[in-house]
């Protein structure tokens, strides 16, 4: 029997087509699995990453399909994004052009990687079938108050020319060209998201035993939420006079009120409504100005390493004892946390000590250990007892906190009070392929919302992209259109919105049946039956992003009544990246693995087997051509020594009794290997452990003649190795099976029942041999075989005692 791949694949993937094999059931009293991928945006090509991704997804999918759920594994595309508009400029294509032949392309490799995918519900979030539901959607929220516009200080990419989330900034950067960020004041739209951080950070409790550890720990701390005391420090009266008395105070928050009496200083963040104030009205000089200039355009990640600041020579009072502190600008301090404002205690904080230092400033201790003396030349940071702290002396600083921001608050000069790091999601973008922002500007009405029966707002064809500008702002026409409200002249909104706003949602456009895809974007009652999502994989990388905005919506869609549950995603894999040569492939680096090579050389089934049995899902893999070979001939191997079975349409009855050895071995083997991968599929996902099982298997019928024993071992093996290898699994499976096998399949115990055991013999505690025993031999006859196997060491000594210990050996103990 020859394996020839490309014949073997070509006939099953033309198969599951004409049979609508992988369309879920409408019948929704089964039992149900929703399998999902993250979806890709459509670059023009699959890499080993997607190969992986995918894979995962579809043997998850294909494994609950032969246990008779109904299976609804989907794809779409990620398909608005810069990418597109770069392609764009460099190639002189249009984006959309673009954006669906590479969906087309990738289409066809999906179907040559043989992934179950429904074909039914495929989208891209660039159709404007897509848009018009996103578009009602952002109207919804604008009326429900939890979309709004403002002018604000803003992340700006100067290479891609558009605003970022704080989201999308990483290290200072750009999260997609890695350009440096600065920040450019503009008017923006928001989400409220922040409405919901506290039911996004208690939520994530629900998530425990689906989602990785990590993920709930970088989301709580992206959230960060912190609780501490709120108070005003107010400016003394030549410093007011200062401020032409347009400023009495400003606020600042702290987490540590403990140290309350230890202020030696306070700090501003250069763009501070102060700051802002005093640069306009000519409070500064031209130098520091500059100064305060270069500070802003540095990226948040430049502002904490090398710390500096400005006197503004100006003072406020103690809010406990009175004395004046000065007040400065830091780099450090940021508009993102907090109201911009921190007080500074230099002798209980690091980073304050270090800014205290350089600028000669007073450090003021009020914590101490315990026991013992402060250190010199740093800052103590640890708990200890409270002195120079007035009538909270000898308090331990922990305690203290509570009584201090009691005090203040029944004095009436502060608050407790929650702070998070999480603002408000900026969704505005200065680009054109993206979804329009369904708004329209019009000097009598002001912001209006676009009706909803006049959507899609969609994007105009007949653009020039040149990358400067906002495409849609330059358009003569498209623009202009008449208000909705009193239809008079007006503009539309030229901003798209963020891409990540149309993955908040796409899981949910699933839950709507093939019948009804262009009326609704989902119905009430395919909502109901599929979500949440049993299984997400995707990569770590989207933890805050994606994970974190797909929650919101879900939280925000309950609350406009879409739907009745508070998590969309039930379980969470996120599986390691793809490298070689020790490092991620890239074109760059010139290590990538192009998937259609493989397949060519290899075949799918030989991608699929390599990549989920090179190492567990949500490790790292490293590749390996050698690798990839061995994967290539045990499945060459497979599909040859599937000679020795005789067809048969069920499982070949077998008196296990009277077997031999070898045989009850093998039969051992292989219900060894369908446990194992009932708990992979099921529990643990380390397919390559399910993978080594079967291989094992193989190798143990190989040692046996039997051909009940063959025919058995490959219908359970070939059903357990279908969802991984499905081209040559079905190929066995219809060749003797008439693909019966491709159901669930029963353990019996049996097998696992030894007629016979193996016991060592030792001779003083020193192993000399082994025996086999019927598993019901008495001690007598154990012993009687122990002194047969050991007779060489028993020459001439006297046995002292004899001792068997029960399934595990026997000891005999001589002198002489």
């Amino acid at each position: 029997m020859e394996y020839n791949s490309k014949e073997i694949e070509k006939k099953w993937q033309n198969y599951w087509v004409e049979n609508d094999s992988f369309e879920p059931s409408e019948d929704f009293t089964k039992e149900k699995k929703y399998i999902l991928s993250m979806f890709p945006f459509p670059s023009g090509r699959l890499h080993m990453g997607h190969v992986r991704n995918y894979s995962i997804s579809d043997a998850l999918a294909r494994y609950y399909r032969q246990q008779n759920f109904n299976v609804l594994h989907p794809i779409g595309f990620d398909s608005f994004g810069m990418p597109a508009e770069n392609a764009a400029i460099k190639n002189g294509s249009h984006p959309k052009g673009w954006t669906y032949d590479n969906i087309d392309y990738m289409k066809k490799e999906f179907a040559s990687l043989g992934f179950s995918f429904s074909k039914k519900r495929e989208m891209a979030t660039s159709d404007e079938l897509y848009t018009k539901f996103e578009q009602s959607f952002i109207i919804d929220m604008y009326e429900k108050g939890l979309l709004y516009r403002e002018k604000g200080l803003l992340n700006w990419c100067p290479h891609d020319q558009t605003v970022l989330a704080n989201e999308q900034v990483i290290d200072g950067c750009c999260w997609r060209c890695d350009t440096e960020v600065v920040k450019k004041d503009m008017n923006q739209y928001y989400f409220k998201i922040t409405q919901y951080a506290d039911e996004l950070i208690d939520d994530l409790k629900k998530l425990e035993n689906g989602w990785p550890k990590q993920v709930l720990t970088m989301q709580d701390n992206w959230i960060g939420k912190s609780n501490g005391l709120a108070f005003d420090l107010f400016f003394d009266e030549e410093s007011k006079s200062k401020l032409d008395s347009k400023f009495d105070s400003f606020d600042v928050f702290t987490t540590r009120p403990d140290t309350i009496y230890g202020v030696s200083y306070t700090a501003l963040a250069p763009e501070h409504a102060i700051v802002t104030y005093m640069i306009e009205n000519n409070l500064l000089s031209d130098a520091v100005i500059s100064e305060i200039k270069t500070m802003k355009s540095a990226s948040s990640i430049d502002r904490q390493k090398e710390k500096s600041g400005i006197a503004l020579g100006l003072n406020v009072l103690h809010p406990l004892t009175g004395k004046s502190v000065p007040v400065w600008i830091a780099n450090f301090v940021l508009m993102d946390y907090g109201s911009g404002a921190v007080m500074a205690v230099p002798a209980h904080d690091d980073r304050d000590y270090d800014f205290a230092k350089k600028y000669d400033l007073e450090i003021n201790a009020v914590i101490k250990p315990f026991d013992g003396e402060l250190e010199d030349g740093k800052a103590y940071t640890e708990v200890g007892a409270l002195f120079n702290s007035g009538e909270f002396d000898g308090m331990n600083s922990k305690k203290s906190q509570y009584n201090i921001i009691k005090y203040f608050e029944e004095n009436n000069i502060g608050k407790k009070t929650t702070n998070y790091k999480l603002k408000d999601w900026g969704v505005s973008r200065q680009r054109y392929w993206g979804a329009p922002i369904p708004f329209v500007h019009c000097d009598s009405c002001g912001l209006v919302m676009e009706k909803k029966e006049n959507l899609p707002i969609a994007l105009p064809e007949d653009v020039e992209i040149t990358g400067e500008g906002n495409p849609l702002d330059n358009h003569p026409t498209w623009k202009h259109c008449a208000c909705p409200e009193c239809g008079k002249d007006a503009v539309r909104e030229t901003d798209t919105m963020d891409t990540f706003v149309e993955s908040s949602w796409y899981f949910l456009r699933f839950c709507a049946s093939p019948e009804n895809w262009e009326k609704e974007a989902f119905s009430a009652e395919q909502i109901k039956y599929w979500m949440g999502v049993d299984h997400y994989i995707g990569g770590i990388e989207h933890a805050v992003l994606h994970l974190l905005y797909a929650r919101f919506f879900t939280k925000v869609f309950r609350d406009l009544g879409y739907l009745d549950f508070d998590e969309p995603f039930d379980n969470l894999l996120t599986q390691g990246m793809v490298l070689k040569d020790g490092s991620k492939m890239s074109k760059s680096k010139g290590n990538t693995v192009d998937p259609d090579e493989l397949i060519e050389k290899y075949g799918a089934d030989t991608a699929r087997l390599f990549i989920l049995f090179a190492a567990p899902p949500t490790q790292e893999l490293e590749w390996n051509d050698s690798g990839v070979e061995g994967s290539y001939k045990f499945i060459k191997r497979f599909y040859e020594r599937s000679s020795n079975i005789v067809a048969c349409e069920s499982i070949p009855i077998i008196e296990h009794a009277s077997l031999s050895k070898d045989e009850k071995f093998a039969r051992k083997k292989v219900y060894e290997a369908l446990v194992r991968a009932n708990e992979v599929y099921n529990e643990r996902h380390t397919f390559n452990t399910m993978i080594a099982g079967v291989m094992e298997a193989m190798n143990a019928l190989n040692t046996q003649e039997n051909s009940d024993v063959w025919s058995e071992g490959y219908w359970i093996l070939a059903s357990i190795m279908e969802p991984v290898i499905p081209h040559i699994a079905y190929e066995i499976s219809d060749k003797y099976f008439g693909l019966n096998n491709l159901n669930p399949q029963v353990v019996l115990d049996e097998v696992f029942v030894e007629d016979s055991i193996t016991l060592g013999v030792s001779i003083n505690g020193k192993r000399r041999a082994e025996i086999e025993v019927a598993t019901d031999a008495s001690k007598e006859d154990i012993i009687s075989l122990a002194k047969e196997a050991a007779s060489k060491w028993l020459e001439d000594k006297t046995i002292v005692k004899e001792i068997v210990v029960p399934k595990k050996l026997v000891n005999i103990v001589v002198k002489g």
